[in-house]
């Protein structure tokens, strides 16, 4: 039981490490994507259209970045209850096998 307890504790604080180091990576990259963005921005002397096409890539590399982090920390931390055994199917109550199995309802009379 105890190298049990000492692995779940060592899970947990891997979990905390990926969570917190990969947010910081998500958020760096952003502040990357924006600098060059506002750089680029600067750089052009006021050609609208070629701005709008740098500030549009900008915004879909951000939030496309944001987007891939969620999800796939979402799609880890399903699949990781399920491994544990947290997921819904554990939480709801499982019948009792030392008792009688409830008889199927009869089949219900038609009216004439």
């Amino acid at each position: 039981m105890g190298q049990d307890r000492t692995r779940a504790v060592g899970d947990t604080d891997l979990e905390k490490y990926r969570a917190r180091y990969g947010l910081m990576a998500v958020v760096i990259s952003n502040c990357a994507i924006a600098a060059v963005a506002i750089f680029g921005v600067w750089r052009l002397d006021g050609d609208k259209a070629v701005i709008v096409g740098v500030l549009t890539a900008a915004f879909t590399a951000v939030s496309g970045m944001t987007t891939a982090y969620l999800g796939i920390k979402a799609v880890s931390n399903t699949a990781r209850s399920i491994a544990l055994g947290d997921g819904p199917a554990r939480r709801s109550k499982e019948p009792d096998p030392a008792a009688p199995p409830v008889p199927p309802a009869p089949p219900a009379q038609r009216a004439p």
